[in-house]
């Protein structure tokens, strides 16, 4: 076992799992109310899903504004330990004890990174964009192109040819090292926050709503790439078949949710993204034409005058009535969508230039220590006093109610800790 190790010589430490927004507001919350904190990521750079985002209802400003204030107040912060490519492998102990182990995967790229590009330049090898669906390619050695923290590159040893070492050469800041290996820290930390996030339930598995049958068929998490300025498109909602603008456009809602067969819950959240990427398609294209397919559309408290402003607009319609099924104009590559207008009372096929399919939320707790209690549908349940989750790892929900729920987390972490140090 590696030799334990403390934050800032704190045993009373804080563990937060995972980097996305839940995480970031947790562990900064907990810093500055005195807290020292370790703050995981398996991904190579914090921010999550928000990171990726196109903008945040209601007010439709970029996440890149908040992620940003928080990124400062992360490296203002001496009592935050940032680790990324890491993984919670190991938890023992008790509430105000607990051995954390923590395996972190090598970057290849060191701090001293300045993010100059003469690596990615040279670099030969192609992976698919792990920001990107599969609509677009990048370098095995690459940076995340907005907000990226830490503002370093991150190599794909994978993607490489054993014998090439041009970004090694090119860098003339040695900061490329081939070298690293997988390490593994112990750290002492009295409690312990899972804010792991989330992912799209994986539409492959609706095979009757077209989805990997047509180019046309995109789900709402890749719309919303589409649509952002550093996005594979530059912000144009786009075909991905023909490169064209669409002029008629289709959101199916519940793309199985609240299906027995598939997620049978509520995601929460998956009717206020299609309003709000309704509004992405009527700025960049006044002339088209946006309907929404819904079992009921659920827009909880104060975003309800959000969603009333967006149903006021006459290019865009609600129809109330289970999508059926998705089929491709093999000429055309339009799409027709047969379903059933509950309230007309008839079943109706209607042709349409780009589907959205509205998937729901999966959490992502899947490989956790069996300290952490999960539901039927692997959400993080209530289980020791020392232990705790924020944000969508225990239930769907938006930004800001994951933001609130991050806070109220840190706080139970604090009360931990503080009666932790009482007692010792």
């Amino acid at each position: 076992m590696p030799t334990t190790e403390t934050a800032n010589g704190n045993s009373k430490a804080l563990l937060v799992i995972g980097g996305g927004i839940a995480g970031l507001t947790a562990a900064l919350d907990a810093a500055e109310t005195g807290l020292d904190v370790i703050l995981i990521e398996k991904s190579p750079y914090l921010g999550g899903r928000v990171a990726g985002f196109h903008n945040y209802f209601p007010k439709l400003c970029p996440p890149s504004c908040g992620l940003e204030i928080n990124f400062r107040r992360l490296r203002n912060n001496p009592r935050i330990t940032v680790l990324t490519l890491a993984e919670l492998e190991k938890l023992e102990g008790s509430p105000g004890q607990y051995d954390a182990v923590i395996k972190i995967a090598p970057r290849y790229v060191s701090s001293a990174c300045t993010l100059c590009g003469d690596c990615f330049d040279v670099c030969h090898s192609e992976i698919a964009d792990p920001l990107e669906f599969g609509f677009s390619k990048t370098k095995a050695v690459h940076a995340r192109r907005l907000a990226a923290f830490p503002a370093t590159y991150v190599l794909d040893r994978a993607a490489c040819a054993t014998d090439c070492h041009a970004c090694v050469d090119a860098c003339k800041y040695g900061a490329i090292d081939l070298a690293q290996g997988t390490e593994r820290k112990t750290f002492r930390v009295g409690s312990v926050i899972v804010a792991t996030g989330w992912k799209p339930y994986d539409a492959a598995k609706l095979d009757n709503l077209g989805y990997g049958k047509s180019a046309n068929v995109v789900t709402n998490v890749m719309l919303e790439r589409l649509a952002a300025m550093d996005g594979p498109t530059g912000g144009k909602l786009l075909r991905p078949s023909d490169g064209k603008a669409p002029k008629s456009v289709a959101f199916v809602q519940c793309a199985g949710s609240r299906d027995e067969n598939h997620l049978p819950y509520c995601s929460t959240v998956c009717c206020l993204a299609s309003l709000k990427q309704t509004t992405y398609v009527r700025k960049l294209y006044p002339e088209a034409k946006v309907t929404i397919f819904y079992i009921d559309v659920r827009t909880p408290g104060q975003l309800q005058e959000f969603a009333s402003k967006v149903r006021s607009d006459e290019a865009v319609e609600l129809v109330k009535g289970k999508v059926a099924k998705v089929e491709e104009d093999a000429q055309t590559n339009d799409l027709r969508v047969t379903v059933e207008d509950v309230l007309g009372g008839k079943k109706m096929t209607r042709t349409f230039e780009l589907v959205v399919l509205a998937t729901g939320m999966v959490p992502q707790t899947a490989g956790l220590p069996a300290d952490f209690k999960l539901d039927e549908f692997g959400f993080v349940m209530n289980g020791s006093p020392g232990l705790f989750a924020a944000g969508c790892a225990k239930r769907p929900a938006e930004v800001s109610a994951t933001v609130r729920d991050a806070t109220g987390a840190a706080l139970k972490a604090l009360q931990i800790a503080m009666g932790a140090a009482h007692n010792g």
